[in-house]
């Protein structure tokens, strides 16, 4: 496997360099083919992601497909404006230069892509790779292998291997991987294994972005619509078993209104999946049995308000709401990823403030109630819903990421095509006249002192 892959990535360089990428027309095609590809694929899409996780048609479709599709037409439309060189002011002292600013691709980029929502983070990273004319090697999941299969039998059929290729494996692929020299890595997936991605690319010196995850907090005040509130938790939360990096990983809620709220809760759990979850078409499974083993020890601490209900052979867990906890309860320590919402109280919005300044920044967080601003100013996160969640991954104008422990570097629409860019500075400088003031012995300092 480690010669195919040194194989493969010089062939990619060497098609990198024949210049035919930097072509916007050649792009532009790259990208219409794989939007056809995928609309004519929509049947097998669904197919793969039922057998990997049991999802629904409807939320393949809202989760994976048109978010793919949406960015691929986000890039088709303005692509030519984002690659258009831009021009910029140039200083006094630089004239009679003209400056102006290039984006240029950043040449062979290694993208892996997690388990989770495995058929949109491979391909939403991908069109970023097209759009900014890089090559390209795919590394999806494995356990999600039946997606990660359809992958690589879309990618075959569309894209010369020199110019987009894919390897399956496991541990040992992304070794032999990450041993490589590439111009770019483009990484989602733990913190765990984001570090180690990252000490990987620091041997080569080679720039990397890294959507992580953490624990995403749901702060819920006194003046909340709680009719609203509890049904956006309940869908933001539960939709893909818990199994979603921006999930609302814990329940933050006054003291006053918390009864309330984990009555209606309960409520909208039962409107959305029915009464017995298990029967329900669209309540998607766990990724593994190993997966499973590990959300099961989260459930022994606190009190299990609701749901609780375990079947290891469908692997399914029920949307589960967790009353009782502490920080100090071990379903506080990491983050979650599935189907179990952990719930704390508060009496004064200071307690969260302070709570959260003890932590590591999120990749998201959701407040709910009347204060948004004055929450915004006060938290950091990746990204804020107010009166939400999960939405604002929805908005391609919006960049995507985490900031600390939670990721590095955002993307989606325009960033994604300036993250596999270089954004190089170009000074034009003509030679019909040659201005004496810069050059030894500096006759004129102290006039380019008052320019300068």
């Amino acid at each position: 496997m480690k010669e195919r892959i040194i194989k493969s990535i010089n062939g990619q360089r060497e098609f990198f360099r024949s210049q035919e990428t930097k072509s916007v027309k050649f792009r532009i095609n790259q990208l219409i083919k794989l939007k056809k590809l995928i609309k004519e694929k929509q049947s097998e899409i669904e197919e793969a992601l039922w057998s990997d996780l049991r999802k629904s048609p409807e939320e393949v479709y809202l989760t994976e497909i048109s978010v793919v599709l949406q960015e691929l037409d986000n890039h088709i439309k303005h692509l030519k404006k984002w690659a258009k060189p831009q021009r910029v002011k140039s200083p006094m002292h630089l004239f009679p230069s003209t400056s102006s600013i290039v984006c240029e691709p950043l040449g062979v980029t290694l993208i892996i892509a997690p388990w989770n929502y495995p058929f949109q983070l491979v391909f939403n990273p991908l069109i970023g790779a097209i759009s900014s004319g890089c090559c390209a090697m795919l590394k999806p999941s494995p356990s999600a292998a039946a997606t990660a299969t359809l992958i690589e039998e879309m990618v075959k059929e569309l894209y010369d291997p020199n110019y987009i290729d894919i390897v399956l494996g496991g541990r040992e692929v992304n070794e032999a991987l990450l041993e490589q020299k590439f111009d770019f890595i483009f990484f989602t997936g733990s913190t765990a294994l984001g570090k180690i991605v990252s000490k990987a690319a620091a041997e080569n010196l080679t720039p990397l972005i890294l959507e992580l995850g953490g624990k995403s907090p749901c702060i819920v005040d006194s003046d909340a619509d709680l009719d609203i509130t509890a049904n956006r938790i309940v869908w933001g939360k539960f939709i893909n078993a818990g199994q979603t990096c921006i999930a609302p990983d814990y329940l933050f809620v006054h003291k006053s209104v918390k009864d309330t709220l984990l009555t209606k809760l309960r409520s909208k759990i039962a409107e959305m999946y029915g009464e017995k979850v298990t029967e329900s078409r669209v309540y998607p499974r766990i990724i593994s049995s190993g997966a499973m083993d590990r959300l099961k020890e989260l459930m022994n601490e606190g009190d299990i308000y609701c749901g609780g209900d375990i079947n290891e052979q469908e692997r399914y867990i029920a949307p589960t709401i967790i009353d009782n906890i502490t920080p100090e309860s071990r379903i506080m320590q990491d983050e979650i990823f599935g189907p179990i919402l952990p719930v704390m109280t508060f009496e004064n919005i200071t307690e969260v403030f302070d709570y959260l300044d003890s932590k590591e920044k999120p990749l998201a967080l959701y407040y709910f109630g009347k204060g948004g601003k004055n929450i915004a100013s006060r938290t950091t996160s990746g990204g804020m819903c107010i009166n939400d969640t999960l939405m604002h991954i929805a908005n391609h104008n919006l960049p995507f990421g985490g900031v600390g422990s939670s990721g590095m570097g955002k993307y989606h629409g325009r960033d994604s095509f300036l993250i596999f860019s270089n954004r190089r500075g170009i000074v034009n400088t003509p030679v019909w006249i040659d201005l004496p003031f810069k050059y030894a012995p500096f006759k004129y300092f102290k006039l380019m002192k008052r320019i300068l």
